[in-house]
C-alpha cells in the first residue's frame, strides 16, 4: 500500500511553486520538498553541535548557479532555528560587502540584523522579540527560584543583579562595554515602558546612527557601528544571545560572486581578507557560540585571478586535500562542493511537486509514475546533463509541463513529453554521419 502523503497547505504550496517556477527558493515549506544532500546536512548540523557547546565553525556551500546552493542554506536555516538557534542572513550585491569605504560593509550588517530570525519569528525582525524575552525570562526566573513576588520591593533589585550578571560577561569583549552600557539601557527603558528610549537603542543596534555626534546626543554614546567593527557587534551578539538562553548565532551569507565581481583589485583584497579575519576567528576559538556559511559559485571560489583562492592565505587554508574526489569528499573540510542531485532524487522531487500542484488546484493527479520517468529520461539525456543539468532547470521544466497540462485537460501527457518541442536538442558537435571526403584509417 502507497504511502500517504502530507498534504501541503494551500498558502504554502503555492508560495513554493511559485517561487520554484521563478528560479528562487521559498522561504518556508521546504521540509515538503527536500530531497538528497544528507551528507551535507548532517555535516553542517555536526557544526551545529559544536557551536552550541561553545565552539564556532565556517564552512563555504560550492555550487554552479541552479545547483540547490541557496536550498540548502535555507533547508539548514530552518533546521537550527528548529533547533534554538538565532539566524541572521543576507545576500551580498554590489551596496553590501563585507568591507567598504563607503557603507557597504555596514549595508550588510543592517541587512543580516534585519533578518534576524528565531523559531517564532522566522520571517525576520526578531531583535525586539529576543531582548524583550531576555528580560521576561530573567523576571521569572528570579521569582522562581528565589521565589520573590513581582511586588516585593526587592524583586527588582534580584533582576537588576541578575541583568547585570550576563551584562559584565561581555564586558571583556571587543566594544562590550559600550554594548553593555545599551543593554543596560534597554533593560531600565522596558522597565520604565520609556518605548522612545527603547527605540533609540533598537535603531543603534540595528547600525542605522550614521554620526556619532547622533548617538551621543540621544543616547550618550560615543560610539556607532561602522564598515570596520560590524563583525565585532555580531561576535557580541552571539555571546548575548547565548546568555538569553539561545544555543547560538548562525550567520548565513550568500552571493558570493558580487565580491568576485568587484573591478577594483584593492577592494578585492580587503573583502577577502574580512573573510580571513572571520575564518581565522573561528577556527582559532577566537569566537564563541557563533557559525558561518558562506555560498558562492565555483568560479567565485576557486579562480585564481578573482576569486576567494586569489587571496593566498585563505586558499592555502581551503584548498582540497590531496585524498578527495567525485563520490568521496571530506564533508568536514572548510569547503562543501555540492555534487548533482542524481536523477532517482530528483524522480522523487517532482513527484512530490505532481502532488502539491494536484491539490493545489484541486484535480486529480494525471501524470503517472511512468511519466515522470520519461520526463527524468528526456531531461538528463541531454549531453553532459549528468554533471552540468541543475535542479533549476529541471524543476522549471517540469512547473510548466504541470501549468500547461492543467491548463488544457485535452493535452495528452506522453504526445507532450514525446514531442520535438519539447525534447532536447541533439548536439552537432560530434555526430555518426560519414562523408565521402574523409577516409577512415586506423593508428
Amino acid at each position: 500500500m502507497p504511502e500517504k502523503r502530507k498534504r501541503v497547505p494551500k498558502r504554502i504550496a503555492q508560495t513554493i511553486l511559485n517561487s520554484l517556477k521563478g528560479g528562487v527558493v521559498p522561504r518556508i515549506g521546504l521540509p515538503y520538498i527536500t530531497v538528497g544532500r544528507k551528507d551535507e546536512i548532517a555535516a553542517l548540523l555536526h557544526d551545529v553541535d559544536i557551536i552550541s557547546a561553545g565552539g564556532a565553525s565556517f564552512r563555504f556551500i560550492v555550487g554552479r548557479y541552479g545547483s540547490g546552493k541557496s536550498f540548502l542554506l535555507q533547508a539548514m536555516r530552518n533546521y537550527i532555528m528548529d533547533k534554538g538557534f538565532i539566524v541572521v542572513d543576507g545576500d551580498l550585491s554590489p551596496e553590501r560587502r563585507l568591507h567598504g569605504n563607503n557603507g557597504q560593509g555596514l549595508a550588510t550588517y543592517r541587512e543580516l540584523i534585519q533578518n534576524l530570525s528565531t523559531k517564532t519569528r522566522p520571517e525576520g525582525g526578531a531583535l525586539n522579540l529576543v531582548l524583550d524575552r531576555w528580560i521576561n525570562s530573567v523576571q521569572t526566573k528570579v521569582a522562581s527560584e528565589q521565589g520573590i513576588s513581582p511586588e516585593d520591593p526587592a524583586f527588582s533589585s534580584a533582576v537588576d543583579k541578575e541583568i547585570y550578571k550576563v551584562i559584565t560577561s561581555l564586558n571583556e569583549l571587543v566594544h562590550g562595554f559600550d554594548f553593555a552600557k545599551l543593554l543596560n539601557m534597554y533593560y531600565q527603558a522596558y522597565v520604565d515602558d520609556d518605548q522612545e528610549t527603547k527605540a533609540k537603542v533598537t535603531k543603534w543596534f540595528r547600525g542605522e546612527y550614521d554620526r556619532k555626534t547622533d548617538a551621543k546626543k540621544e543616547l550618550g554614546i560615543n560610539i556607532i557601528i561602522t564598515d570596520d567593527d560590524w563583525y565585532e557587534y555580531l561576535k557580541l551578539f552571539a555571546s548575548f544571545f547565548r546568555q538569553a538562553g539561545y544555543q547560538g548565532l548562525v550567520i548565513m551569507i550568500d552571493e558570493l560572486v558580487n565580491i568576485y565581481k568587484i573591478p577594483n583589485s584593492i577592494s578585492r583584497q580587503y573583502n577577502y581578507e574580512k573573510i580571513l579575519t572571520m575564518y581565522n576567528d573561528t577556527l582559532q576559538g577566537k569566537a564563541k557560540y557563533l557559525g558561518i556559511i558562506m555560498g558562492g559559485t565555483p568560479q567565485a571560489v576557486e579562480d585564481r585571478r578573482r576569486g576567494v583562492y586569489s587571496y593566498e592565505a585563505l586558499r592555502s587554508r581551503l584548498s582540497e586535500g590531496k585524498f578527495s574526489q567525485d563520490g568521496a569528499r571530506d564533508m568536514y573540510a572548510p569547503v562543501i562542493k555540492l555534487e548533482p542531485l542524481t536523477a532517482e532524487e530528483m524522480l522523487v522531487l517532482i513527484e512530490k511537486l505532481a502532488d502539491m500542484h494536484a491539490n493545489l488546484y484541486g484535480y486529480e493527479r494525471s501524470i503517472t509514475e511512468d511519466d515522470l520517468a520519461t520526463f527524468i529520461k528526456i531531461e538528463y539525456g541531454r549531453i553532459g546533463a549528468s554533471s552540468n543539468i541543475t535542479p533549476r532547470e529541471v524543476i522549471r521544466d517540469f512547473i510548466e509541463l504541470l501549468d500547461i497540462l492543467w491548463q488544457n485537460p485535452q493535452t495528452d501527457v506522453k504526445s507532450l513529453l514525446e514531442s520535438d518541442s519539447f525534447n532536447y536538442n541533439q548536439s552537432s558537435a560530434v555526430s555518426n554521419d560519414t562523408d565521402k571526403n574523409f577516409a577512415e584509417f586506423k593508428i
